[in-house]
């Protein structure tokens, strides 16, 4: 299962409806090589449903990843923050054994 924080949720409401996406958009997760900690978050807009996607909906929120993402990201939450600390969406992942500072990278 892939989580949806109300922070996330809002955000993604609001980004949808400004760029006048319907319901049939979702929010598309990875994970890839790179970054300074070994792997990389990837999150985009989508609404081109794939064959070996896994979809789940959390918070009223559609979320798909590929089957090996899925393995980085099982039980993770997509959170949304507007703090002193920068301001993006980013994961709470349990599986993640270090982070780097900017949050957009992690090892297992």
């Amino acid at each position: 299962m892939i989580y949806v924080s109300e922070s996330a949720k809002k955000k993604i409401i609001e980004i949808k409806a400004k760029e006048g996406w319907g319901d049939d958009y979702f929010v598309r997760v990875s994970v890839t090589s790179g970054g300074c900690s070994g792997l990389t978050y990837q999150m985009d807009f989508d609404n081109q449903p794939r064959p070996d996607d896994q979809v789940f909906e959390d918070n009223g929120m559609k979320v798909v990843t590929d089957i090996k993402s899925l393995l980085y990201l099982f039980n993770s939450t997509l959170e949304f923050s507007e703090g002193l600390n920068g301001k993006g969406f980013t994961f709470n992942n349990p599986n993640a054994s270090r982070t780097c500072g900017c949050g957009e990278s992690f090892a297992i």
